[in-house]
């Protein structure tokens, strides 16, 4: 059996674990907003109409902000198309996702849902059919506390006082032909300047203010790697609004291709994939942060991310309304890989900020429904839940002489890790996944924490890589190994089954 050794030392410090790096996405696409977080008259709605299921799963994964109301669909949005009495509202086609849009669920909505839930909302403006204006005056709807036509529509919907949402998204994937309204970057760099002009203004801003009562701008970057203006889109982008804006986004979905030369490598490879992503937009980040003269960090939003089947042809016919679209059902291969996706976010915790797990119900989610009927966890719900609750603080740097594997981005490591610390509550985590298809050996040597006693441990493991869960079939959950023992305060020995993920909480 081989053994990987993994040194961590708490004086080595990747960065401060934001709390928005567990955030979500809701998108009118599917039966994400109807039938997911939405559906009056179901058993557990209440008198809003929202889910009191699914509101107890979220609130179990521990979600912070989530992102709305796009995706695609923002960009063929007219805000003002979800506010109002429910009866007058316009129903209309969404050309993105080619259904029908009620618009019964719109901001007023949704913020009320977020006050339900304890979340953070993360506004996108329409940048696509979207004007300037139109994005000022949501931001005007949303933060302006009452005196104008726009802002009194607010109080007149119900709400008197301002949502003051700080996080706001200007647009969506507009580097894509496939995107309504699609523009240059040289085209989008300067629409999204003057928009964040004009939402600073009219949020009431002066470059003295405090910069807690700013908002946080996330102008777009590159929609994948894989697209051929990488990374010069968003160096070109970066240059026109880097003044204005706080983050950087991003977005990237890795998917089990049949197709491939080595299938199972190839998709395992995604983690190590993700990370040089992250890398080159650090990179094109510093370089326009250099030739601007600017003093500010802006950092990455990485506000779309998942495992998608995206080769999956659509069954739904066009126009209909909440369709079932996306649902992909996670296997426990998808659980691995994903698993090494959050290793990748927390491993870069200094420049990824925030972070949306697209997307939360239904739509490539960890939390699937029935109308009418019940809810259930897939298998990637629990490694968000276990690190999301728990993998807090800071992100402490680990060294490994782990071996590697060839596959199509490369080479990637058997052994993935991260390990953090969470100096208020003295908790260290440590998460491990073994790509390996044998059983692993595996020396930690926690340095520099104090005493360690090892406080959970926790596997998830499966004879089938394809297993699922479905309603009322839990066929792959965690479940709870004997506690290590911990030698000399710092050094514990584990034996890792093959392809599995494990997660060990310990208190310094």
């Amino acid at each position: 059996m081989k053994t990987t050794k993994i040194f961590a030392d708490r004086n080595l410090i990747v960065g401060k674990v934001q709390p928005t790096l567990y955030g979500s996405f809701i998108e009118h696409l599917g039966r994400a907003v109807y039938e997911g977080i939405y559906e009056p008259g179901h058993p557990t709605a209440d008198q809003d109409g929202f889910r009191g299921d699914v509101i107890s799963l979220i609130q179990e994964l521990n979600v912070p902000i989530v992102r709305y109301p796009g995706g695609n669909f923002v960009s063929g949005y007219d805000w003002r198309d979800g506010i109002g009495p429910k009866e007058k509202r316009p129903v209309r086609l969404d050309l993105a996702w080619h259904t029908t849009e009620p618009n019964e669920f719109g901001t007023d909505e949704f913020m009320k849902w977020c006050k339900k839930t304890g979340i953070t909302p993360m506004m996108a403006v329409n940048m696509g059919t979207g004007s300037v204006k139109d994005a000022a005056q949501l931001v005007e709807y949303c933060n302006h506390a009452g005196g104008t036509t726009i802002s009194d529509y607010r109080r007149a919907n119900g709400s008197e006082e301002p949502y003051n949402v700080k996080y706001w998204c200007i647009g969506n994937e507009m580097d894509g032909p496939w995107q309504i309204g699609h523009l240059t970057a040289d085209e989008y760099g300067k629409k999204a300047l003057e928009a964040a002009k004009v939402m600073r203004w009219t949020n009431g801003e002066t470059e003295k203010e405090a910069a807690g009562e700013r908002l946080k701008l996330i102008v777009t970057g590159s929609s994948s790697h894989e697209m051929k203006t990488f990374p010069e889109w968003d160096r070109i982008v970066l240059e026109h609004t880097y003044k204005q804006i706080d983050y950087l986004s991003m977005h990237r979905y890795y998917e089990y291709d049949e197709e491939s030369d080595h299938p199972l490598e190839d998709f395992l490879g995604a983690a190590d994939d993700m990370s040089e992503y992250i890398k080159t937009l650090k990179a094109t980040i510093e370089y326009v942060r250099a030739k601007v003269r600017s003093k500010k960090q802006v950092h990455i939003s990485f506000d779309e991310w998942n495992i998608w089947t995206q080769s999956a042809e659509r069954t739904e016919p066009l126009w209909k309304r909440a369709p079932h679209l996306l649902e992909d059902v996670y296997t426990f291969r998808d659980m691995l890989v994903f698993a090494g996706l959050m290793n990748t976010l927390l491993n870069n915790c200094d420049i990824v900020h925030v972070a949306c797990l697209a997307q939360l119900v239904n739509v490539i989610a960890p939390i699937m429904t029935e109308k009418g009927g019940r809810a259930f966890r897939q298998t990637i719900f629990y490694p968000f839940k276990y690190l999301s609750n728990t993998a807090r603080g800071e992100t402490v740097r680990t060294f490994s002489d782990s071996d590697t594997f060839e596959n199509q981005y490369g080479k990637a490591r058997y052994l993935n890790e991260a390990v953090n610390f969470d100096p208020e509550t003295r908790t260290l985590v440590v998460s491990l996944c073994n790509y390996a298809q044998e059983k692993r050996g595996v020396e930690l040597e926690l340095r520099s924490f104090g005493e360690l006693k090892a406080k959970e441990y926790v596997e998830m493991t499966s004879s089938d890589l394809g297993a699922v869960n479905g309603f009322g079939a839990e066929n792959v959950a965690p479940h709870e190994k004997d506690l290590p023992a911990v030698k000399d305060g710092s050094r514990v020995s584990l034996v890792l089954p093959p392809m599995s993920w494990s997660y060990l909480r310990f208190q310094a």
